[in-house]
């Protein structure tokens, strides 16, 4: 029923009901874990962001009242407090269904690779099993981000620093694919319904947005003017919400997860993506973008690690680089909106989550209008 993979990675042709995600999860056990017995495997139902759902799995033999709880947490980590006590738990799995026809959005071939890829670096969690509709990889033990955590001095440093550690990730794309920003938008706005099958959900898109003509036309604009900024194409992961970064205190360090839209891609992009992700999901808020002064800061560190070698110290970065990322950042971060605000219709259409899409879209298409002048103004320095 499992055929191995190259990688030794095994695959099950096995597909996991919505409905059904623990008995799918036991399936996938008894290929990984073959020495756990059903009767003592314990599982916490995570919900993981906004487009899958996720489960966490680890054995507890001999301990009689089935404690499966099933309170949710977001992420398969909690902000700010550790859902399993991983003291007694050192092996515990995350069983990671994808969500309703999320295959129009996502690469699933190109995200294995990308987590064997980062794994090998270091930079992601060991992946276990894949199966037709997920995949099974290790828990990374810490909480993910808040809206507060993210600014403090003790964590964005590390924040700056991975990322620009996996900027330096040699990709296994050729070159030719180019940058992620263009395809992937065109993609998702190839694939917005003309009407929405939900009455109510097309009128309250058609309220705010445009029609899929008019979003390209103003989009290939936008792009037009990024291009110009010339920021260099590398290995991005193109998704860092508060939510896919996993900070563990007792080890000083951060761990990015979820590599669905790893690519290549623009530089400013991924750090752009990352400073409007600081207005939180569920509660957003703008007014935590952060500041010039925060950024700059930010920026500084991320350029010191970005331009390190094994053999070198750091170079001195000058005030100049900073001024010249931050300019692209946050023009690079229109496009972040533009980008999530696209996505969002798409998975109105089609996403069985109980998750308010359009208010999410609507929000960043918004908040892309509303600073659109501001950051074009901003200019590259001489």
């Amino acid at each position: 029923n499992s055929r191995r993979m190259a990688n030794t990675v095994p695959h099950l042709s096995l597909t996991i009901g919505e409905l059904a995600v623990n008995e799918g999860a036991i399936e996938v056990l008894k290929v990984i874990r073959p020495h756990w017995h059903a009767s003592d495997i314990r599982f916490k139902l995570f919900t993981d962001g906004i487009t899958n759902k996720l489960v966490g799995c680890f054995n507890q033999p001999n301990q009689t009242d089935n404690a499966s709880s099933n309170q949710s947490d977001s992420n398969g980590q909690s902000s700010g407090s550790n859902p399993l006590d991983t003291t007694t738990n050192k092996d515990v799995v995350l069983v990671r269904v994808y969500g309703n026809k999320t295959d129009l959005l996502i690469d699933r071939r190109k995200e294995v690779e990308n987590i064997l890829l980062l794994h090998k670096h270091g930079y992601a969690p060991a992946l276990y099993a894949t199966f037709d509709n997920g995949l099974a990889y290790a828990y990374e033990a810490g909480v993910t981000l808040t809206p507060h955590t993210c600014q403090e001095e003790r964590v964005w440093p590390l924040v700056a620093r991975r990322m620009a550690q996996i900027h330096k990730v040699p990709s296994n794309e050729p070159a030719r694919q180019g940058p992620a920003l263009p395809a992937k938008v065109h993609q998702f706005l190839q694939l917005v319904p003309e009407r929405f099958s939900d009455p109510t959900i097309n009128d309250r898109v058609w309220e705010t947005f445009p029609c899929a003509s008019e979003l390209r036309t103003e989009f290939d604009a936008l792009y037009a003017r990024l291009l110009a900024l010339n920021s260099p194409i590398v290995f991005c992961h193109n998704d860092l919400l508060l939510g896919n970064v996993i900070y563990n205190e007792a080890h000083a360090k951060v761990t990015f997860i979820d590599y669905e839209y790893a690519a290549l891609n623009h530089q400013a992009f991924d750090i752009g993506n990352h400073f409007t992700e600081f207005a939180g999901v569920d509660e957003i808020d703008y007014e935590r973008y952060p500041s010039r002064e925060f950024q700059q800061r930010w920026l500084r560190e991320y350029l010191m690690e970005y331009g390190a070698t094994d053999d070198a110290p750091p170079p001195s970065v000058t005030d100049n680089e900073v001024e010249r990322l931050y300019v692209q950042v946050n023009q690079y971060a229109l496009a972040s909106h533009f980008l999530w605000a696209v996505w969002a219709l798409v998975q109105a259409e089609h996403s069985t989550i109980d998750f308010d899409y359009v208010r999410f879209g609507a929000t960043r298409f918004l908040e892309y209008r509303r600073k659109k002048e501001e950051f074009l103004r901003l200019t590259l320095p001489e």
